[in-house]
């Protein structure tokens, strides 16, 4: 092992990243399970919240920045959604390939469906956790992420 050693905050959020990689985990699988009905997966369905929570159309990469994963997996998965006729390419006035995405009305419908089966889910899985504690959970999650696109920021800034 090293001899250096984890500060009392690094050994806090070591666990809560753990935790939050568990989670994450947790949340898929019931994710899966809550819209398999539907035809959808998360994978499908986060980008599809991700199109539709988004305040104006945009492209595959920024919502892939925005979700914090590769470019290419959302790509695959608006490319089959556009096939099924959920989602539809528009042209993108500041870039000539990078096309908008948005919903199609059946994609509309699809998505409203997933979240009329979220809502009794997720206020069931609330029940006797306290806005405060969610709000400072929120708050701790947001400073990581924000820390950790920083540090891929000046990565990407230092690299060839």
């Amino acid at each position: 092992m090293t001899k250096d050693q984890w500060t009392e905050a690094g050994e806090a959020v070591t666990a809560l990243i753990l935790d939050v990689f568990r989670l994450n985990g947790r949340l898929q699988l019931a994710g899966d399970r809550l819209v398999a009905e539907l035809g959808l997966t998360s994978a499908r369905w986060q980008i599809l919240g991700a199109i539709a929570y988004a305040a104006q159309p945009e492209s595959v990469a920024w919502h892939a920045r925005t979700m914090g994963v590769h470019r290419q997996g959302v790509q695959r998965i608006v490319n089959e959604l556009e096939k099924e006729g959920v989602l539809e390419f528009q042209p993108n006035p500041h870039h000539k390939r990078a096309h908008l995405v948005v919903l199609t009305a059946k994609g509309r419908k699809l998505f409203e469906a997933a979240i009329a089966l979220q809502i009794p889910w997720v206020n069931d899985l609330s029940k006797g956790l306290s806005p405060d504690n969610i709000a400072t959970a929120q708050a701790v999650i947001g400073v990581l992420k924000s820390r950790l696109q920083d540090a891929s920021n000046a990565q990407d800034e230092g690299a060839p």
